[in-house]
């Protein structure tokens, strides 16, 4: 898929497995390396940890939920989505506390496709690479049948919130940020943010 002759966006395949995780960690302020940490065993990184997760076929993190952007043949970017149909209900009390604002707010997303993360390399944000990946993540959606996206982001993160909004996501919901010793944003709260993909905004002049 060409959105723009700078790059272009296509599925994910296993060989991109190491640069899904480098990017999931960016979108997630470094929360998922803390979290691939608790599963190193001896002699491996958290970033293995996450690279073998994305090569995964099921799971949320798994490449084939994945559109990458692409340039020159590398990976820049990345957009992570798939629907969510039922609330989560095993195991809520063990989560760990950094997460719970992130499930509180998936729980409300039902009936969405949800775009888990989204998050280009440093360097090549100014090409319109974020905005082709959301692009590209809500026709995935609509191809398979829902109509509206949701997506979560730190209201702290202006930009994002900013890019979203213009993009026509409401925020619907919020929670409260957990302290956490890996993402820079330690209070305020997170948004979920849902778009109705029936009703497309004008773009600004």
């Amino acid at each position: 898929m060409n959105i723009q002759t700078a790059y272009s966006i296509r599925h994910a395949t296993q060989a991109d497995a190491l640069p899904l995780a480098k990017l999931i960690d960016i979108a997630g302020e470094g929360i998922p390396t803390w979290l691939w940490r608790q599963s190193c065993t001896a002699g491996q990184s958290p970033l293995e940890v996450g690279t073998q997760r994305a090569q995964r076929s099921q799971g949320g993190f798994s490449f084939r939920n994945a559109l990458v952007a692409e340039k020159g043949g590398e990976v820049i970017g990345m957009a992570l989505g798939y629907p969510i149909d039922a609330a989560l209900t095993d195991n809520l009390g063990e989560l760990p506390p950094p997460i719970a604002p992130f499930v509180d707010l998936e729980m409300q997303s039902v009936g969405t496709w949800y775009v888990n993360a989204l998050a280009i390399f440093a360097g090549q944000q100014s090409f319109g690479v974020g905005s082709g990946l959301l692009q590209a993540a809500e026709e995935r959606a609509g191809q398979a049948g829902y109509h509206k996206t949701s997506i979560q982001v730190f209201a702290q993160n202006r930009g994002a919130a900013r890019l979203y909004e213009r993009k026509g996501y409401r925020v619907v919901a919020r929670s409260p940020v957990q302290d956490h010793p890996c993402h820079p944003y330690y209070s305020g709260d997170v948004l979920l943010l849902v778009k109705d993909l029936g009703h497309q905004p004008a773009e600004p002049n």
